[in-house]
């Protein structure tokens, strides 16, 4: 290796260090700052990085205001139904869109691409209005409402559709299989990729979606992650330490889910060929 190579591969090295630190800084206050007290939190001071004493009654108060053993089951619960919910139904139309054809097929995709151009809040009101005819405010079910069917699921896994070779099809045409089968046994199998990048897709929207459970769920008992961490600011102050204790409590379960499921996460977003 010439000098020259190595001072390249040493440059690109220190590069990807400094972006990786970048990344994770914020983190790391976040951690220290769910330490400090409240003053501490608030210092212009720079150089005033880590606790001068290590306050864990942050953590201590926050656990007893709030009940995290029910957020944590709300929110969960919200992203097992959405991620089923998602995967299920965009699967079927995404299939439908891309090899059968059927009268208005072209009007209908259209249909879902218009819903993903135009804003989600558009649709809050009358989801909402339809959640509350139902009588299911203050529910799992009002959480997963909106995640039922996913335009962009659809979307989606309709390009990995329209990538497998029709000879498939037409082999379990001539095995005897119907359209259904056809569609679980053979072509479902083969966009596996797709329905793991839509599941972590899923996974995130909702873990992060603060808007609606806020409008639908005004109930402690029915709350998520997102929405209790807004509601623990006050009108005229901020504890930020308890905050930044809050924010690490809520945000632990997804960093465990994308290590344990790393290899995963890393494979549906490079086919996808998506960001976050």
């Amino acid at each position: 290796m010439t000098a020259s190579h190595r001072f390249s591969r040493i440059l690109v090295q220190a590069i990807l260090l400094a972006g990786g630190f970048a990344m994770v800084l914020p983190f790391l206050w976040m951690a220290l700052t769910s330490f400090k007290t409240a003053t501490e939190s608030t210092s212009m001071n720079p150089f005033v990085i880590f606790p001068s004493d290590w306050k864990w009654e942050n953590y201590t108060e926050v656990l007893r205001q709030y009940d995290f053993v029910r957020l944590y089951w709300n929110t969960f619960a919200m992203m097992a139904l959405r991620i089923v919910c998602s995967l299920l139904f965009s699967a079927m139309a995404a299939y439908a869109f891309a090899r059968l054809k059927f009268p208005g097929r072209s009007l209908f995709f259209g249909l879902v691409l218009f819903q993903m151009m135009v804003p989600t809040q558009i649709f809050i009101i009358p989801q909402y209005l339809m959640v509350d005819a139902l009588g299911m405010r203050n529910t799992i079910f009002a959480l997963v409402f909106p995640g039922l069917v996913s335009a962009f699921g659809t979307f989606l896994l309709r390009q990995f559709f329209m990538g497998l070779p029709k000879e498939l099809e037409e082999a379990a045409k001539l095995d005897g299989c119907s359209i259904g089968q056809t569609f679980v046994r053979v072509m479902l199998p083969l966009v596996r990729s797709g329905l793991v990048a839509l599941g972590i897709f899923t996974a995130l929207f909702a873990f992060k979606d603060l808007m609606w459970p806020m409008i639908v769920n005004t109930s402690a008992d029915a709350a998520t992650l997102s929405s209790a961490l807004a509601k623990i600011q006050s009108a005229y102050s901020v504890h930020y330490p308890q905050l930044m204790a809050a924010a690490v409590l809520a945000i632990w379960p997804m960093l465990l889910v994308y290590v344990i499921f790393q290899k995963q996460f890393i494979e549906g977003i490079a086919t996808s060929g998506g960001k976050l």
